[in-house]
């Protein structure tokens, strides 16, 4: 057999190259993802109330404004007795600082009624 034989044959027997194994890989492929994808699925039922949905959120909310004020009611009365004491003794430098400490005592002691105010 001549070589022009040879590549005639060969060409014969390799029908089209590429596509020769494509119905026996994409078909069990596709049949496999299609089933993957029927297992996987959630079912989700939905609450018609949203406030039982947000309703642990508003409760940290309220935990967390509560503490906020609770400190800020400590630190009033702790920087209340500071200034207290430093105005007795004529010393400004601690009665600056217990006045500073007033304010903030005072701002985080009203920060639930604020936000209260502003619908939070």
């Amino acid at each position: 057999m001549n070589k022009k034989a040879i590549n005639i044959t060969n060409k014969e027997t390799k029908k089209d190259g590429f596509f020769v194994g494509m119905k026996k890989k994409v078909i069990p492929a596709f049949s496999g993802a299609i089933m993957a994808c029927s297992l996987f699925s959630t079912q989700v039922m939905a609450a018609t109330d949203t406030s039982s949905v947000t309703q642990p959120l508003d409760n940290l909310k309220t935990l967390v404004i509560a503490i906020i004020g609770a400190v800020g009611v400590i630190i009033l009365a702790k920087n209340v007795m500071e200034f207290a004491q430093a105005y007795q003794q004529q010393d400004s430098s601690t009665m600056n600082s217990a006045l500073k400490g007033i304010v903030a005592g005072v701002m985080m002691a009203g920060i639930s009624s604020v936000l209260t105010i502003l619908g939070f």
